[in-house]
């Protein structure tokens, strides 16, 4: 039964503000005993302002992300659509688990700025469990109910979607996954090529292997070389033989804009091959942050930084 998430969202967003009341209501009620028993009714009074309320209200921001990341939870398997809680976090992996919504089989979700890779990226996948979650027919209500609550106003809804994995999805993943005065623990790594967005993908690191690195290099890094390439080469014909200037200019600035990306790709290419050909085997009982610089030390002990915020994420060097 197709279903749209601005409903489900109105009914928790009831919901939550009838525990808050409730809530307050209680502590308000239990705050004038105590000052009627204590004889404080001059000195104290039994309101409670809302932001001491112990619980939380909704807010459609925090729980669209809230959905998102169990969305990215679902296409690795951590979650399931057909079981509660933890459907796999190390250990053996049940196929029988995942009936509804199939996740990804290699561990890994690349993306990229434009859609270059129409079956294996982020968003399409997205796209994918939305249909599962709540239907085919809702679809494209729900997605554009889902860009309108992240912002980004003036960009379709998949645009904004994917806008929100390039440039927010990890930080707010390792806002979740952190431990106050110790520090972030993300459990999906960003591999990111830098600021030119030529490259970037999601593994989970219950689903690591010592072949991870090696696939996502020559299965996804290589062929978004050749893509770059080629479209470098469409645009380089568009210039040639276009008779409409404003359309030749946008030719080179896409082409410019895709030579970046190109060599950006390339340069983190290197980097990667090593750490590819050292097929580095992690010990999670070691925690995120030593694992962290592990999976960067090659097998000759040089440091290759290829995964996101690896100064504020893993451990310092003995």
């Amino acid at each position: 039964m197709a279903t749209l998430i601005s409903e489900r969202y109105r009914e928790w967003e009831s919901e939550c503000e009838a525990r808050f009341r409730q809530l307050k209501a209680n502590e308000e009620k239990l705050n004038r005993i105590f000052i009627d028993i204590y004889g404080l009714q001059g000195e104290l009074t039994p309101e409670v302002e809302d932001r001491d309320v112990t619980v939380r209200r909704a807010d459609l921001k925090r729980e669209i992300r809230s959905l998102i990341s169990y969305a990215v939870g679902c296409m690795f398997g951590r979650y399931s659509l057909d079981v509660d809680g933890l459907a796999y976090a190390g250990g053996a992996w049940d196929a029988s688990r995942y009936v509804t919504f199939q996740p990804v089989a290699d561990n890994i979700l690349p993306f990229t700025d434009e859609n270059y890779l129409p079956d294996e990226d982020i968003i399409t996948r997205f796209c994918i469990w939305l249909t599962a979650a709540y239907g085919a027919e809702t679809l494209e209500r729900n997605l554009s109910f889902i860009a309108d609550a992240l912002g980004n106003p003036g960009r379709t809804p998949r645009e904004t979607v994917r806008a929100y994995f390039l440039n927010d999805f990890f930080n707010d993943h390792c806002a979740t996954y952190s431990v106050t005065g110790s520090g972030k623990r993300p459990i999906y790594w960003l591999f990111d090529s830098g600021k030119q967005n030529g490259f970037k993908a999601l593994i989970y690191i219950h689903r690591y292997d010592a072949d991870t690195v090696g696939a996502l290099r020559v299965d996804y890094l290589h062929r978004m070389q050749r893509i770059y390439a080629s479209e470098m080469e469409r645009m380089r014909d568009m210039e040639e033989s276009s008779q409409d200037a404003r359309e030749k200019a946008s030719a080179a600035k896409r082409k410019e804009k895709l030579s970046r990306q190109l060599k950006e790709c390339r340069e983190y290419d290197e980097k990667i091959g090593h750490l590819a050909l050292s097929r580095i085997a992690l010990d999670l009982d070691d925690g995120v942050k030593a694992n962290y610089r592990k999976l960067q030390t090659a097998r000759d002990g040089k440091f290759y930084e290829v995964l996101a915020n690896s100064k504020n994420i893993m451990s310092k060097e003995k």
